[in-house]
């Protein structure tokens, strides 16, 4: 649930959404997203003020409204009820953090700061997104394939590390970082028949 209707619950929601989660927004106003949204049947949103009847089987809860007063009721509401709660931009108010997300495919890396200085998580995740190209998504969706062949055919669980440590620092990421994804699986290829044969 999000309690709230302006541009940080809309940006709480995008980030959600993701995720196929079922998204209930409860606001007085909402911003024109939020209400495309509502209309698409991509989420629920109930126009009017929060009411502690919201609470009976919410999960977790998003605190974003405009007023700090407001704002620090839902949460003793919320924490009453046994409901997770993140009050945006109040880290005391947090049960939890969200934390900057880079993805590349498998890939996941998350960045938090515990709600201490969101632009920074935020500019790391910038950096990051320019240095973790999409290629390091393709390696890991390569390595999930042939882990279990590897698996299958090497019962020795010491022998499997070591091949995948060699596959891991070997040159077949940058490779596919240079577009060179053909080149890469025969050097795949040649590193796992060195261990296999």
């Amino acid at each position: 649930m999000i309690v709230g209707g302006g541009q940080v619950a809309e940006r709480k929601i995008e980030n959600l959404l993701d995720y196929g989660m079922d998204i209930r927004v409860v606001s007085p106003q909402a911003r024109e997203g939020i209400q495309q949204w509502a209309e698409e049947g991509i989420i629920q949103w109930q126009a009017r003020d929060f009411s502690e009847s919201d609470l009976p089987g919410v999960f977790m809860a998003f605190v974003a409204t405009d007023n700090s007063n407001v704002n620090q009721a839902i949460v003793e509401a919320c924490r009453k009820a046994g409901v997770l709660v993140n009050a945006v931009d109040d880290p005391p108010n947090c049960d939890f953090y969200v934390p900057s997300i880079v993805r590349r495919g498998s890939l996941v890396l998350a960045i938090s700061t515990e709600g201490k200085s969101p632009f920074f998580a935020r500019r790391l995740r910038e950096e990051l997104e320019n240095t973790i190209s999409p290629a390091y998504g393709e390696f890991v969706e390569i390595m999930g394939e042939i882990r279990e062949e590897i698996k299958e055919k090497v019962p020795d669980i010491t022998l499997r590390k070591k091949i995948f440590k060699s596959l891991v620092y070997s040159e077949v990421l940058d490779l596919l970082k240079a577009g060179e994804k053909d080149k890469a699986r025969e050097r795949i290829e040649a590193c796992m028949s060195s261990w296999l044969d």
